[in-house]
């Protein structure tokens, strides 16, 4: 199907009306035509999201989950990307994007993909509204409340909101309040009765409380539906008890988003200091979208306009429901039926063979564990048992992002009241978790761990956890590497993978690695560990300027990646001087994609498909063939924590980690990308012009989904799947030649 977004992101991407950009012969690697922008390939992004919203695989509660996740999509993406491109243009900056747009081009275009984007998700709310009703979960506007349900109402608003709710009349002695980042307000024209004076008002929707409220049955009457009822409509029904004497003359809501992003000067003296400060400001950032209720009368939205002091290109109608980022919360916990059937995560039988023994099963060889499918406990019971084990004498760790209750901070603040020897490394600009962060790191530092925060320039984005254990007169160092964070609760909806080896090389590279970040000890050499922002790109460009050599040689050649985002332009330009020599490239590639597939001259040898499902795809892992038709063990293979962009490999501390035990070769090769890129139920392949369509057959009942696959087949931990186990859905899939 043929989308009026992504036929957008075409048009701006593309120059001339034909099917690939008018480049030609030695110009092909110079035009800027040979990239996608940046941010309208996000926005294509989020529009695969919503698009599983109408997914008919899906059950009702899960569609109505993924509008929920592409509307917190879009207000992050605003809260940090377009308000980075405003910025732009404020300090008239005149830097081009890789594809040749200025950022007042580039405004324009996302504010359009945003609208019709916005538009979209209004329909999809109100068709999935009407199916909820006819599910039995209705929710009610202020209109719908009658009769012998407006006393029960009534009684739940003046016990449970009415306190809390701050009604405001605005005039010069009080002026236009401050609104936060999200802030969510009723705006009002009221005519007070006494005098017939006119006065503008705002009441603030509180943000600390439930959105939605679920309505017990008036006089104990049974109904067939469960009904619901929003914040805003009980502050709508009840307007007189918050504005007693006053006739209201026009009304409507609006909804803020502000400038987020966070920038720290290099030369501030203390960074948790300076970070806590920024933090405070950040609810300050200057106005980057107010949405409207398209209802709200014109002298209400100029009074709207004025208090807050936006621009009007600043604003957007909405002609539907504001905040369609929480209706997530909507979703009641006790409807089975209505959601996916639950999965249970295996834990991997290579530890459970070792009654739990973490170490003893790694030092056997190294392990594999993939997640969601199988436990995240296991990155837990490792640490755990660090902290407990009397011959564990370090442990090092990273952290980026992690849960609320997280028992990885658990079981590092027990290992420091046991004795042991605990560094932590808290990265405090993991944006939107900087808070989170800096608590953490206090909490750490009061049980006696070893806190640092890395770099000011650099963020530290590498998964890493080390454990130092005397075994007899030597000492044995436990490593585990993950593309994902360590994060509890997001590894169960995030495809990820974890690898743990006692390997020796690998050790010391992690040792290498810790000492560069606490110490600037940039290493000599490593042995085995590529990474970031020292050597990894060009690790990489080096690995892919091999399978060139390869191609031109008439040798079998191939690289397979898996990645999130693929925006970095050496990167890019590097697969399409392999592409052209004749390397076939099959890109996994979830969200943003610049590299243009399928150019005559260019990269007719470079295919790219996005996998967009029930979890989110999120690990790194890239294989090139090495001289061997793929998937073969000759195949050098490696997972990474970054993906292929100017930040993760420039301004990131990262890691890339080689994949050399045989039993863990073949599972990330020849069973997780094969399953990748054999996947038809949740695929999309990228053309030249920028459109993803969904792959054929995708509908299908019997239709291939490799995350299906992963939750059915207990046997992936190294124990009996191949490729030849997969069904085939390309061609091009292990052809490596």
């Amino acid at each position: 199907m043929s989308l009026p977004l992504e036929a957008q992101v075409a048009d701006a991407n593309a120059p001339a009306a034909s099917a690939a950009p008018s480049i030609a012969g030695p110009d092909l690697l110079r035009s800027p035509d040979r990239f996608f922008n940046r941010e309208l390939s996000w926005l294509s992004f989020n529009q695969r999201v919503l698009e599983e919203a109408e997914n008919p695989r899906h059950p009702l509660l899960e569609r109505l989950r993924f509008l929920s996740i592409s509307a917190n999509n879009l207000d992050e993406f605003f809260m940090v990307r377009v308000a980075g491109l405003k910025a732009l243009v404020r300090e008239g900056v005149r830097v081009l994007s890789q594809d040749g747009l200025s950022a007042s081009q580039q405004l324009v275009k996302v504010s359009g993909g945003a609208n019709d984007l916005m538009a979209e998700q209004q329909r999809i709310w109100r068709s999935l509204r009407a199916e909820m009703a006819l599910a039995g979960l209705v929710l009610l506007d202020a209109k719908d409340i009658t009769g012998a349900d407006r006393p029960v109402v009534e009684e739940l608003f003046l016990n449970r909101i009415f306190p809390i709710l701050t009604p405001l009349a605005i005039d010069p002695a009080h002026p236009f309040p401050f609104i936060p980042n999200l802030g969510f307000c009723l705006a009002l024209k009221l005519r007070r009765l006494s005098d017939n004076k006119h006065l503008y008002a705002l009441t603030p929707v509180p943000t600390q409380v439930d959105r939605f409220w679920e309505l017990p049955l008036a006089n104990g009457r049974r109904r067939h539906a469960r009904r619901f009822f929003s914040l805003e409509s009980f502050i709508i029904l009840f307007l007189d008890r918050l504005f007693p004497g006053c006739e209201v003359e026009g009304q409507g809501l609006f909804r803020l988003i502000r400038d987020s992003d966070v920038e720290i000067e290099e030369e501030a003296e203390d960074l948790v200091r300076e970070f806590e400060a920024r933090l405070k400001r950040r609810r300050l950032g200057s106005v980057v979208r107010v949405k409207i209720q398209a209802s709200m009368p014109e002298d209400l939205r100029r009074f709207i306009l004025e208090g807050l002091q936006a621009e009007p290109q600043d604003v957007v109608n909405v002609d539907g429901k504001l905040g369609l980022a929480q209706l997530s919360d909507l979703i009641p916990p006790d409807l089975p039926a209505l959601k996916f059937p639950p999965f249970q995560a295996r834990f991997p039988e290579r530890i459970r063979d070792h009654g739990g023994d973490c170490f003893a099963a790694i030092r056997e060889k190294d392990i594999l564990v993939h997640h969601p499918f199988e436990s995240f406990d296991v990155v837990v019971q490792f640490l755990r048992q660090a902290a407990q084990d009397p011959s564990v004498i370090a442990i090092k760790q990273t952290l980026y992002r992690t849960s609320k209750d997280s028992p990885i901070v658990a079981a590092l603040i027990d290992a420091a009241e046991n004795g042991k020897n605990v560094t932590a490394l808290v990265e405090i600009k993991a944006r939107f978790d900087e808070e989170a962060n800096l608590k953490w790191a206090r909490d750490l530092e009061r049980a006696g761990v070893l806190v640092v925060f890395g770099f000011v320039e650099y963020k530290t984005h590498a998964k890493l956890s080390v454990v130092v254990r005397r075994e007899g007169d030597a000492l044995r160092t436990y490593c585990h590497y993950g593309t994902g964070n360590y994060h509890p609760i997001t590894a169960k909806i995030y495809t990820d993978l974890s690898l743990f080896t006692a390997d020796p090389a690998m050790a010391r590279d992690s040792a290498r690695i810790f000492n560069y970040i606490t110490g600037y000890a940039l290493p000599e050499r490593m042995e085995k560990l590529s990474y970031s922002p020292i050597c990894l790109k060009h690790d990489l460009l080096r690995l892919i300027a091999v399978e060139a050599e390869h191609a031109q040689a008439g040798n079998p050649s191939g690289i397979w990646a898996k990645l999130n985002s693929l925006v970095d332009p050496e990167i890019i330009d590097a697969l399409y001087k392999a592409g052209r020599a004749g390397v076939p490239i099959s890109l996994v590639i979830r969200g943003i994609c610049c590299l243009r597939p399928g150019i005559p001259g260019l990269s007719e040898n470079i295919r790219v498909k996005s996998i967009v499902g029930r979890f989110l795809e999120h690990a790194r892992i890239v294989a090139f063939a090495n001289g061997a038709p793929l998937p073969s063990k000759q195949a050098r293979v490696f997972i990474s924590s970054a993906d292929w962009m100017p930040r993760n490999l420039d301004r990131r501390v990262e890691t890339l980690v080689p994949v050399e035990n045989p039993t863990v070769h073949q599972q990330v090769l020849d069973q997780i990308m094969v399953a990748n890129l054999n996947d038809e139920a949740q695929s999309w392949s990228l053309d030249s012009e920028g459109r993803y369509r969904r792959q054929p057959g995708w509908d299908r009942k019997r239709a291939f989904s490799a995350h299906d696959y992963f939750m059915t087949n207990p046997s992936l931990s190294g124990r009996g799947h191949k490729v030849k186990d997969l069904p085939r859905a390309f061609d091009h899939v292990g052809s490596g030649s």
